[in-house]
């Protein structure tokens, strides 16, 4: 794995657990701690072939997940409920993925994208978000940026966030 995919990675999966609802679906259901690798392995899987397989192979992978979300629902620790296939809780796990693995590329890349090309590249990662059930989709850096700051205050350091930081 080179650098600028295991910090993206990390990053994300570190930004993403400041969403209570999300980060209470993870804890509920993943098995993350119990089997770290495997979770890990199960989402890498799913970025290979959304990224790099083959239309077919993408679909099946996005399938697979809407399968899964549909089942995963709960409350957080405060009593909020939440549905894994809520496309609030969608986009931001889109979100937190795109800039933190474009920033990761940025920073620890070979070559860093030009800004037409960092647009480019959210624009092409909304096509498999938007499959999944993400609704509005940043198609460049700039929505990008913007959709992210329009979750800020609902992001909380909850007891479960730092565990799975931990």
């Amino acid at each position: 794995m080179r650098l600028p995919t295991f910090v993206g990675g990390i990053t994300a999966l570190l930004l993403q657990s400041l969403q209570p609802q999300a980060m209470a679906g993870v804890a509920g259901h993943s098995g993350y701690k119990s089997d770290p690798w495997g979770r890990l392995q199960r989402t890498s899987h799913y970025l290979a072939m959304t990224t790099y397989g083959t239309i077919l192979d993408a679909e099946a992978a996005i399938a697979k997940v809407r399968s899964v979300h549909e089942r995963v629902r709960g409350q957080d620790g405060a009593g909020r409920p939440y549905r894994a296939s809520d496309p609030h809780l969608l986009t931001w796990v889109h979100l937190a993925e795109a800039d933190s693995f474009l920033r990761a590329h940025q920073a620890f890349g070979a070559s860093p994208l030009t800004p037409g090309e960092s647009d480019t590249y959210v624009a092409q990662a909304a096509i498999p978000a938007r499959l999944l059930g993400v609704v509005d989709a940043p198609e460049t850096v700039g929505e990008l940026a913007d959709q992210l700051a329009g979750y800020r205050a609902e992001l909380e350091a909850t007891p479960a966030a730092r565990e799975a930081a931990r």
